[in-house]
């Protein structure tokens, strides 16, 4: 990988200009329940959703117990669940709202990867696990180790956190080192890889250059954020990503997406997965159940 094949500079003053402009932020009262709930109502919104999916996107997300989901979202979602506080017993029901509803993954932190890789054998629905969560500092081998391990409990796609930090002290050759250490230990493994950039911490110009840097290191995608931020996914950034990686590689929306409105908005930006703890909600709001 050569980041200095990339004018990082030139990115920041072409393409902020011209996403940001072209992708304003929208409203706060959902147009499908009527509400001010800033678009958190998946149940009643599904053809918001339909639209972000129409526009581009390829994955969702939605937490657990939200309800049924129409089947033309439920492929996109990644039904999440990573709260440090969650038992046995909800990664069991996660499991089974995603087998019902046929979601592209369950996403659930790295101790309960083997029993969700039992829970679901057999069935389309991957698991998802997150490395260096959720604040991405620890080292690029320490990162590559837990990929490993993931992998051999059964996990089939890597949600890392960069290193935010390093990003920050402009030492590109340290983010890229840790982004290629889990992506080579993931695709030797046959799994993917997403790339968490937490754009609530970044300056315009550092989003474009860990999107550049995630992509020159071979990531499948790169993701808004880990849901444990200041922020989650927004319009704007979406937008900005999507057009820094280009049609290649997807964009993952993440943090804040609970309802079909949501959704619809960040696949229209060019998401093409999410991550949400509503996905149950999100498919029932499509189905209009």
């Amino acid at each position: 990988m050569s980041i200095s094949n990339y004018s990082l500079d030139q990115l920041v003053e072409i393409i902020t200009r011209e996403v940001l402009a072209a992708y304003p932020a929208g409203g706060d009262v959902c147009s499908g329940c009527g509400e001010s709930c800033n678009g958190h109502c998946a149940a009643q919104c599904p053809e918001r959703c339909r639209e972000v999916v129409g526009a581009g996107a390829s994955r969702l997300s939605a937490r657990l117990g939200t309800g049924q989901v129409s089947q033309d979202l439920a492929g996109m979602i990644d039904h999440t669940l990573l709260k440090p506080d969650a038992s046995a017993e909800q990664i069991t029901a996660l499991c089974q709202e995603a087998l019902s509803n046929r979601f592209a993954t369950v996403c659930i932190n790295p101790a309960w990867v083997h029993l969700a890789a039992q829970l679901i054998q057999g069935s389309s629905v991957k698991v998802c696990t997150v490395v260096g969560f959720p604040l991405g500092a620890t080292m690029p081998e320490v990162k590559a180790f837990e990929t490993e391990r993931a992998i051999a409990n059964g996990a089939q796609e890597i949600d890392m956190v960069q290193n935010i930090g390093a990003l920050k002290s402009r030492d590109y050759k340290l983010v890229g080192e840790d982004v290629v250490a889990v992506v080579q230990a993931a695709h030797a493994r046959r799994a993917s890889v997403k790339v968490i950039i937490e754009a609530a911490l970044l300056t315009e110009e550092e989003k474009v250059e860990s999107c550049a840097i995630a992509q020159a290191a071979g990531a499948d995608y790169v993701k808004t954020s880990t849901g444990f931020g200041p922020g989650g996914a927004t319009v704007a950034d979406v937008a900005l990503m999507r057009r820094v990686v280009g049609p290649g590689i997807g964009v993952k929306a993440a943090g804040g997406i609970r309802s079909a409105s949501d959704a619809r908005e960040m696949i229209a930006a060019g998401a093409t997965r999410l991550g949400a703890s509503a996905g149950v909600k999100i498919v029932r709001e499509a189905a209009g159940s």
